[in-house]
């Protein structure tokens, strides 16, 4: 099974992925209307010699929030400080960060609706006016000393906007809606990752793995590096379509993108509770898994192609579902 969810990546993936970022906007495939929007935001901060407004960047996992942020800091010509919200769970965790900033500095939280509220507190006023309030001392002799910041840019990047405090939310100056992509957009993100990997390989073969890759980048250059390894280890020196399928085929991703939890949730639905709606907590103990894995990472998938809908009494899987799932089953290739 291919794992999709954000998990804590080895040094060698790190690697891996680090070198398929694209370093500006023109070689970001696809979110076409997000790069133009980005683009214009920021050379108006150029040519205004000021620092870009606050940016949120909101969508499901592995659509290229990371990199895109990478990428504002490198086209503002300003440095970057990576963080991300699970890390900042007292105000003082924050204030370190902030009154550490460089002038013009583009801060990046990612995951940033999973701050603690006493930081996102903290944030507004930083945000508004580049200031923060650092309370000192405790008790009746507490008493709150303001300390000014150098005006900075906040990149913040979320699976959940709906989590997000609106008193955070309408801080951004803008924010950027990513959606899934295309097959064809796959298709070049993949062309490029071939050729930076120097791997030879089929058009057809990358068309398979595009159409397999959930409209979604980093699941794509991760399906990528399996049919390379696939065909390493069988000493093909060039990929085929073949090639492609049958590495697909042994790590359970079939012609839809779907996996084995996909196929588990879909298997619980239909069999185990008889095509009933299930409620998202009752469905997780069944499966196995995280309530917040399937609902940022393997439901919003289903439910787009059509697979499962959301009702008010809970998750239910829909005609195109039950049918996909008595298909795969009969001929799970």
């Amino acid at each position: 099974m291919i794992e999709y969810e954000e998990t804590e990546l080895t040094e060698s993936e790190l690697a891996f992925e680090s070198a398929l970022r694209p370093k500006s906007l023109d070689e970001f495939v696809g979110q076409q209307k997000v790069r133009s929007q980005l683009s214009l935001l920021i050379e108006a901060a150029r040519l205004q010699s000021r620092t870009a407004d606050h940016i949120l960047l909101a969508g499901p996992p592995g659509l290229g929030k990371t990199t895109l942020a990478m990428i504002i800091a490198h086209e503002s010509g300003r440095p970057l400080r990576l963080t991300s919200g699970p890390t900042i769970q007292h105000a003082g965790d924050l204030a370190a960060v902030l009154s550490s900033l460089a002038p013009g500095e583009v801060l990046f939280i990612d995951e940033i609706h999973r701050m603690a509220r006493p930081a996102e507190e903290m944030l507004y006023l930083a945000m508004e006016d580049f200031r923060v309030d650092v309370m000192v001392g405790k008790g009746a002799g507490a008493t709150s000393i303001p300390l000014e910041l150098s005006p900075f840019t906040l990149v913040g990047a979320t699976t959940r906007s709906g989590m997000l405090p609106n008193p955070l939310r309408d801080r951004f100056g803008f924010t950027a809606h990513l959606e899934f992509y295309e097959d064809a957009d796959l298709q070049e993100v993949l062309q490029r990752a071939a050729k930076k990997l120097s791997l030879d390989i089929e058009t057809d073969a990358l068309a398979e793995i595009a159409r397999r890759s959930r409209g979604t980048p980093r699941i794509a250059n991760r399906l990528l590096r399996r049919v390379r390894d696939f065909a390493l280890v069988g000493g093909h020196q060039r990929v085929l379509l073949e090639d492609a399928r049958s590495a697909l085929h042994l790590y359970e991703v079939d012609e839809l993108g779907l996996d084995r939890l996909d196929r588990a949730i879909l298997h619980t639905l239909v069999e185990r509770f008889e095509g009933k709606p299930v409620g998202l907590s009752t469905l997780a103990v069944a499966v196995g898994e995280e309530q917040d894995t399937i609902e940022a990472v393997v439901e919003p998938f289903l439910v787009r192609i059509g697979l499962i809908s959301r009702t008010p009494r809970g998750r239910q899987a829909t005609a195109a579902g039950i049918n996909h799932l008595k298909a795969t089953t009969i001929n799970p290739k």
